[in-house]
């Protein structure tokens, strides 16, 4: 069996791992290039994420993202202004399932590292085939083509594969915006040693911002050096502990202790990210195409874990598939049937 996967992002990247441990022929094509485009400096991983990786990467690989994670987040802060100072005021379970924030440039390069030979970087997908044979011819902007037994679509919001395949999954623009970034922790003064590991909300005067604070619990380049040396040294030079902080609105008018957060920000780490969602979608019958993550399901502020856990399902399927232990359509038309359920029930929660 041959698997093409459009789209080098977390999901794309964990089902290439995968398939490639089990010997299934994998091919990833990238529009971007090898650094990717910003989405985003952190990942709340949760038990969906933490069981897909386990499942679908080598030992080496997984050892190495526990390891660069920080601490446990089980709880939400509020924070607020008390007396002048910056205070919590109020504690609650997380809204989120309890997991442990990762730095995502780094876990990309983690995934990618052992696929140096399975991805291609700026190559743009146009358009898929179906062929007589029952394979999938993958068209692309600069001419070439590629032919394989099933056709991945992870390439996320905008997916070209999911534009033609599924034209009825159309993407609702919400309106929101989100400025995001990440300070050194040490240009932050007060609020990272309040909050701990956990998220938090702080409001101060008119004005809400989200964040958290990573602390390695393995500094990077040591973390590299015992679990992973094969990982490109680029990836890890320079990390350090950060705080992630997100506006839900132009950084104007701040109180000083956000304006602090705001003006030490790494440049190169802010950027605003529009909030769409895809409507769920009626069940389609299974075929050789099919799609994951956010080019299906949209799902802001955990939508790495559902591309992650998309994947490791897909990705058993298909190795029963390749076995002989069931039939191909049956085993894609399962994923399906659960990515679809998973969605629900997210969406009723």
């Amino acid at each position: 069996m041959k698997v093409i996967v459009i789209g080098a992002g977390l999901g794309g990247l964990t089902l290439a791992q995968g398939l490639r441990r089990t010997g299934i022929d994998v091919a990833v094509y990238e529009r971007d290039g090898a650094l990717g485009r910003a989405q985003g400096v952190s990942l709340h991983i949760d038990d969906r994420g933490v069981t897909a990786l386990r499942g679908c990467l080598p030992s080496a690989h997984a050892a190495m993202i526990d390891a660069t994670m920080g601490g446990l987040r089980e709880q939400t802060l509020s924070v607020s202004e008390v007396d002048g100072a910056c205070a919590v005021v109020d504690t609650e379970p997380s809204g989120a399932r309890p997991g442990r924030q990762a730095h995502r440039p780094l876990l990309r390069a983690i995934l990618l590292t052992g696929l140096e030979n399975v991805v291609r970087f700026e190559a743009e997908f146009t358009r898929f085939e179906r062929r007589p044979d029952g394979t999938v011819r993958a068209c692309f902007a600069d001419g070439s083509t590629d032919t394989a037994d099933v056709l991945v679509g992870a390439d996320g919001i905008g997916s070209a594969v999911r534009r033609q395949y599924l034209p009825q999954a159309q993407v609702v623009d919400t309106g929101r915006r989100m400025l995001m970034g990440a300070t050194s922790l040490c240009a932050v003064t007060g609020l990272p040693g309040l909050i701990g590991n956990n998220p938090a909300v702080a409001r101060i005067r008119d004005t809400t911002m989200v964040m958290g604070a990573l602390r390695f619990t393995s500094p990077p380049t040591v973390a590299r050096q015992r679990f992973l040396p094969a990982l490109r040294l680029g990836a890890v030079t320079g990390i350090e502990d950060y705080l992630m902080w997100a506006l839900p609105g132009p950084a104007e008018n701040l109180p000083r202790t956000f304006q602090q957060i705001v003006d030490e920000a790494w440049s190169e780490m802010t950027s605003t990210l529009r909030i769409g969602m895809i409507p769920p979608i009626p069940a389609w019958p299974a075929g050789q195409v099919t799609v994951l993550g956010d080019a299906v399901h949209l799902a802001p502020g955990f939508g790495g874990n559902l591309a992650m856990q998309d994947a490791h399902r897909l990705c058993s399927a298909l190795i029963e598939a390749d076995r002989g232990q069931r039939d191909l359509l049956d085993a894609i038309g399962s994923y399906e049937a659960a990515m679809q359920n998973s969605v629900q029930v997210k969406a009723s929660a």
